[in-house]
């Protein structure tokens, strides 16, 4: 039997394809008319700080004229589920159902796709329920945080045909997109090295004492917020400050690397590193973290044959002196791109009398601006409704209307995933890792990573 909802959009659609015909319009254009289609309905999975203060901003700029809503939202702590439904109720103008857990979320009818934005360590697994209930995807990064919940994402994502949109909101940026295509294009030359930062000064990031103040066992799932994980008694700290603690997350790689080493794997075309090596520690914050605050990690990418150049990339990040403008750099012999400045210059490259010494062609890149139309690129995790996700969220919704590939799609939080999750082993373990390609297995000492 057809569901009365399918039912009525079939009909509807039917009805008006011999006048759309008239007009010159396509079943596609049609698809795409406001009110043509269904009103999609969206749950929120984890009423978070990440989704109250960059998603919730983003979405609003673009539902009322894509044909969007919110309609419930799903959190196993009491205090912010009511949160947010008081919160989604008054932007939305309407009532929201709160529900204390995503069963509860997925046996509501007529939930059509779902913001995730709960613990690092929970995003694959998330993902996989949201795609076992049929539903479009947008998932915060880090993607995963093991190699386990990695593949199993993957897997699921892959025998669905569901649209997934993983926030790595840089592959939504004019200025990046730019970029990929000047270093696709040859123009660049050879990537040669990357030099990726990100450090701020600021003693309470990732810190929630207040709320941790108020947090109660008896007001939460802490069973459920486990998952997979090894069970620990209940910890108010692990769960509000999850970020500081492996291994709910992998601190600095998964919440700032990930972000920079995609774009490093969507230049390049590259899938992850070859190999890693991490050091670093906690100097300056001795909170009862697990999690470094400073940490300079080198990655070996290729050469994947022998005709390709390999090159090292760098991500350097402290939390103790910084003013939070992220660098991306990218070299070649010719030159650098510089993600901070949008620009690609001449600096650095092989000029004519070092080449002609060595029997070489001089090469100087040309001094350009990347695009002359560039979004301002804010980067920290308590964003607003910034232009990059502001595009990033509109991405995923035009694409929940016309059923393409979004800009970020679950491969982008694979290979992602492998580089965070290979630099924090190399942090847990002080070793050199490697990566497996037959069994996708992180290598450290010879054995997969384990946490």
């Amino acid at each position: 039997m057809t569901p009365r909802r399918d039912f009525l959009k079939q009909t509807a659609q039917a009805a008006g394809a011999t006048a759309l015909a008239s007009m010159g319009l396509t079943a596609k254009s049609y698809g795409n008319i406001l009110g043509a289609n269904d009103r999609v309905r969206v749950g929120v999975v984890g009423f978070s700080d990440r989704h109250k203060q960059s998603h919730i901003p983003a979405f609003m700029n673009h539902y009322k004229e894509l044909n969007f809503d919110i309609v419930a939202v799903s959190d196993i702590w009491k205090v912010r589920r009511e949160e947010g439904v008081a919160h989604l109720k008054n932007k939305m103008g309407h009532d929201i159902i709160g529900c204390r857990n995503n069963d509860e979320l997925y046996a509501l009818k007529d939930i059509d796709a779902v913001f995730i934005s709960t613990a690092d360590f929970q995003h694959a697994l998330h993902t996989i329920e949201a795609l076992k209930a049929n539903k479009d995807i947008y998932c915060e990064k880090p993607f995963a945080e093991t190699m386990e919940d990695n593949r199993a994402a993957l897997k699921a994502a892959k025998a669905s045909d569901r649209i997934i949109q993983v926030g790595s909101q840089r592959r939504s940026g004019a200025n990046y997109h730019a970029a990929d295509k000047f270093i696709k294009s040859g123009q660049f030359g050879d990537i040669s090295m990357v030099e990726l930062t990100w450090n701020v000064n600021q003693p309470g990031r990732w810190r929630r004492p207040e709320l941790v103040a108020k947090c109660r066992e008896e007001d939460l799932d802490w069973k459920r917020y486990l998952m997979n994980r090894p069970f620990e008694k209940f910890d108010p700290r692990k769960y509000l400050e999850y970020r500081l603690f492996w291994p709910y997350s992998s601190g600095l790689a998964g919440q700032w690397m990930s972000h920079q080493i995609d774009t490093v794997h969507w230049f390049s075309g590259l899938a992850h590193p070859r190999s890693v090596v991490a050091n670093g520690g906690i100097y300056q914050w001795k909170d009862g973290r697990r999690n470094w605050d400073t940490i300079t990690t080198v990655m070996d990418y290729g050469p994947v044959d022998d005709l390709s150049k390999g090159f090292q990339v760098v991500f350097m990040s402290r939390m103790h002196n910084g003013d939070e403008s992220p660098s991306e750099i990218y070299y070649s012999n010719g030159g650098e791109l510089n993600l901070i400045t949008n620009k690609v210059s001449p600096k650095g490259g092989l000029n004519e009398r070092f080449a002609k010494a060595m029997g070489k062609k001089p090469f100087l890149l040309p001094e350009l601006n990347l695009t002359e139309k560039v979004e301002k690129v804010e980067s920290g995790a308590n964003t607003g409704g910034d232009a990059l996700t502001s595009a990033h969220v509109r991405n995923w919704m035009e694409c929940i209307r016309s059923r393409k590939q979004t800009n970020a799609p679950v491969e982008a939080g694979y290979t992602h995933s492998i580089a965070t999750i290979m630099t924090n082993a190399a942090a847990v373990t002080g070793q050199k890792v490697t990566f497996d390609e037959k069994t996708q297995e992180v290598m450290a000492g010879g054995k997969p990573f384990k946490y």
